[in-house]
Order: C-alpha cells, then structure tokens, then sequence
C-alpha cells in the first residue's frame, strides 16, 4: 500500500503542475513589467512533472514484476529480460521491509541507457 499512496501522491502532484505557469504572471513596477514570461518557472514545473513520471513509472514496473512472479505468468521475452534486469538490482518477494531504496533502484534502471537498449535489443525492438 505504500508504494500506491506514493504513487498517488506523485499523481496529484502533476496534475498541480499540469496548471500552466502562465497564469502566474503579475504586473510588477507600477504595470511597467506586466508581462513575464514565466518560462523559468514552466522550466521547473516540467523537470519535476518528469521526474515524478519515471518515478510512478519506476513503482509500476516493481509491482507488475511482482505480479508476473506472483501469478507465473510467462512473459513475452522483452518484458521477461526487462525483470530479469530488475531483479539483479531490487529482490522479488520477501518480508516487509522498507521499499525506498527499492523504488529508487527502479527509477535508477528506468535512466539507465543500456537497460532500455538491452530490452528493446531483446524483443527485437532495434
């Protein structure tokens, strides 16, 4: 549960940030500076709109290995090599414990370049 609650926090949080920086702007120096752009702003709102994305994407990709395990569902071999690159980083079932450091592992491999390549390599993707 509280991978979902992370999750859902991270959600909520881009849908504040979908709001466009633009309606930020004041006037400023008595209206001689009423237009700024805000795209300093917009800069900031899309690096952590993005970062929040890989890192939901990072506990889907944790759970739905579990769920692969779980099940003994026979994935298709891109998905199958993608846990099987998981599963050297972030162990499969097991005791409760701390998820953080799991989930960051995760969000590591989803910016590693040659984990991408090897599992589009593998499903014939490249």
């Amino acid at each position: 549960m509280i991978a979902h609650y992370t999750q859902a926090a991270l959600v909520a949080e881009n849908r504040r940030l979908a709001a466009p920086a633009s309606v930020d702007t004041i006037p400023t120096s008595a209206l001689q500076e009423d237009h700024v752009s805000m795209g300093g702003s917009s800069c900031r709102k899309r690096r952590t709109a993005v970062t929040n994305l890989r890192r939901s994407l990072a506990i889907e990709f944790v759970v739905a290995a579990r769920a692969i395990e779980h099940r003994a569902l026979e994935p298709g071999p891109g998905v199958a090599a993608a846990v099987r690159r998981l599963r050297q980083q972030v162990p499969g079932w097991g005791p409760d414990r701390w998820l953080s450091p799991e989930l960051e592992s995760a969000d590591a491999l989803l910016t590693d370049s040659s984990f991408t390549a090897d599992v589009a390599d593998v499903a014939g993707l490249e």
